[in-house]
């Protein structure tokens, strides 16, 4: 198995913690649409509220490329979303915003206080890590 089935195996299960790595509460499950197979993706990614929305960051760890969840959003910008409120999974489908100018900076420094690791990332790349809000269709 490997560390992503893992990740999303003991989400699943409701465990507080993820692979002695994550709060469930800091982690959604993304579904999304492939670019160019059309077949449903799921990914593990950390998130963080930003009043009714959330916001998930494309670092892939400070990779020069952008992980291909993003690529698939930026397709496809309706994602599926699991994510725990509470003691309970909830589901529901989102719009994918990509942040950009005053609004991507803002979130930017919201993500960084959250969590300096971000900070780091973004200094193994030459690429300007996306932040993306997920809004809500519910």
């Amino acid at each position: 198995m490997g560390w992503n089935d893992a990740v999303i195996e003991q989400f699943l299960e409701g465990r507080a913690r993820i692979v002695d790595t994550f709060d469930r509460h800091n982690l959604v499950l993304l579904d999304t649409t492939g670019a160019r197979t059309g077949q449903r993706r799921t990914s593990p990614v950390a998130c963080l509220p930003d009043g009714d929305r959330l916001l998930v960051i494309a670092s892939k760890a400070g990779a020069d490329t952008h992980p291909a969840w993003f690529h698939n959003l930026v397709a496809n910008p309706t994602v599926h979303v699991r994510r725990w409120e509470g003691d309970a999974l909830a589901e529901y489908d989102a719009e994918a915003e990509v942040l950009e100018g005053d609004e991507r900076a803002r979130a930017w420094q919201q993500v960084v206080t959250w969590s300096p690791g971000f900070a780091e990332y973004q200094t193994k790349t030459d690429r300007v890590i996306p932040v993306v809000a997920l809004t809500p269709k519910r």
